[in-house]
């Protein structure tokens, strides 16, 4: 696997995130324990302080409902709250390739749009994001391209503006699906 020009496929998981990947796994996981702020802070451990702080208020600009909360512990905020705070996380690496596994997972339609509203935002700024998602429309609206997986293989590739690609995904997946059942 090679990003930005390098070979990451023996890389450490602090090398991938040097490197500028930052990964958000499914199902809000913070340390509900801690701070929001100090959540935070924790993941920049390896920063400066100085530049920490200013990552984790840039991190928290994206999201004012937890940037409100900063003093209360991960464990008191919401569900979706959680998610944005799992979120920033990431962004306090500024990341170059930042990937989302299921951000919707859990959340109210308010809360998925709040947070993929921040993936268009990181769009506009030139991070690319990897976008795991199973709400089809709103990944569609919140993306360039669009790869369909099956089997662990990609069975469609193509932009997202292209005609009839939600029939077309469908096709893929759900074709690709049945073939290998009857194969079986």
């Amino acid at each position: 696997m090679r990003f930005g020009g390098e070979d990451v496929t023996r890389a450490t998981p602090r090398e991938t995130v040097q490197a500028g990947m930052a990964h958000v796994i499914e199902g809000h996981r913070v340390f509900t324990q801690l701070s929001v702020i100090d959540n935070l802070l924790l993941a920049g451990y390896d920063l400066a302080r100085g530049e920490r702080m200013a990552r984790v208020d840039e991190a928290l600009g994206f999201f004012p409902e937890i940037a409100a909360k900063r003093h209360e512990r991960g464990g008191a905020l919401s569900g979706g709250q959680q998610q944005m705070l799992a979120v920033a996380q990431g962004l306090v690496r500024r990341p170059r390739l930042l990937l989302l596994d299921e951000p919707s997972a859990g959340l109210s339609p308010v809360l998925v749009d709040r947070v993929l509203n921040v993936v268009g935002q990181l769009r506009t700024r030139g991070t690319a994001v990897l976008l795991v998602e199973q709400l089809l429309a709103k990944a569609l609206a919140a993306s360039d391209r669009v790869y369909a997986l099956a089997q662990g293989r990609v069975v469609l590739q193509a932009l997202t503006d292209e005609p009839n690609l939600p029939q077309r995904l469908e096709e893929a997946y759900f074709g690709h699906g049945a073939h290998s059942a009857a194969a079986a």
